[in-house]
């Protein structure tokens, strides 16, 4: 009855239960069969950070696109230490970023292939705003087929980039979710005595293949002929692979998870060196995002010119 009784003062709703050593606030609301609930004046400083997050990222897209004069508008911290080298090319006027999500073991997935998802909701947000800041978005088509990705800018505000697809031999089904149909440029990149079955308005792009694949400077040209100037070449392994290998990265984020997988697929795959000192060297800086780390490796002092070269004055 004392509890019937206090219900009804503090306009609990018939059926909850009060929870022992709690009481209650003004201003509350509770749900029936519910704890007791935060008051509505009340601030969740963790939503209220997340929300202040990402509020600061919605005007970044546009921002990132917009020069004044020689020096392009600065973008809102963090998103300038993050993003702002992708701007603008150190070698000519391509940006080309590779992203992997890995474990702490540089595992992009486990033994039998299953990768959804190695990295939490931050690392998620991560690739998608590099999506949103991109012209152009590259898979292979071993990616596309397996983990049938939309590569769409979802989890954050900004723009979808155009979906290409490198595909030699014309695997691609016409059902794969990356040739759907949503007024954004898809692209396929295969040989031209390759078998298609595409959707119609895909654009076809014929290459000449060397052993069954095409080799990653012949992929940005032809993509740079056709107006994208930052691609982001998002997977997988193989693919991000062979562009780092032939040294087609300006640079490469690696978002590491706080996990353990100890076995499963590398995240990256190189020709082997003899030496320590023949090894790939890249400046890089370490970012917190949520639970996971990401490192922005540079690689433009290696990256080799593809477009038209930067000239000093």
């Amino acid at each position: 009855m004392g509890n019937r009784r206090l219900a009804k003062r503090s306009g609990v709703v018939a059926g909850s239960r009060l929870v022992a050593g709690s009481r209650l606030v003004a201003g509350s609301r509770l749900v029936a069969g519910s704890r007791l609930a935060r008051p509505d004046s009340e601030l969740d400083p963790e939503r209220e950070a997340s929300a202040a997050f990402d509020a600061s990222w919605a005007p970044v897209p546009a921002t990132f696109r917009c020069d004044v004069g020689s020096l392009p508008y600065p973008l809102p911290q963090p998103w300038e230490d993050i993003f702002g080298p992708l701007r603008r090319g150190a070698v000519d006027e391509l940006v080309l970023v590779g992203q992997c999500g890995q474990s702490i073991d540089a595992r992009v997935a486990t033994s039998t292939g299953h990768s959804h998802y190695i990295n939490g909701e931050a690392g998620l947000a991560h690739l998608h705003r590099l999506r949103a800041l991109v012209d152009a978005v590259v898979v292979g088509v071993g990616t596309a087929i397996a983990d049938d990705p939309q590569l769409t800018v979802r989890r954050v505000a900004g723009p979808n980039p155009a979906r290409v697809i490198v595909d030699p031999k014309g695997r691609l089904p016409p059902t794969a979710r990356v040739l759907t149909h949503d007024d954004v440029r898809r692209l396929v990149i295969t040989a031209a005595d390759a078998v298609l079955n595409l959707p119609p308005g895909v654009e076809i792009v014929p290459l000449a293949a060397r052993d069954g694949e095409f080799a990653p400077v012949a992929i940005v040209q032809a993509l740079a002929a056709r107006g994208f100037r930052r691609i982001l070449i998002e997977g997988g392994a193989d693919t991000v692979s062979r562009f780092l290998a032939a040294r087609c990265l300006d640079r490469l984020h690696v978002m590491v998870a706080p996990i353990i997988l100890g076995s499963g697929r590398s995240s990256l795959a190189l020709p082997p060196v003899a030496r320590v000192d023949e090894a790939i060297r890249a400046p890089m800086r370490a970012h917190v995002l949520g639970g996971d780390v990401l490192l922005d490796c540079d690689l433009s002092a290696q990256r080799v010119p593809i477009g038209r070269a930067k000239i000093s004055t």
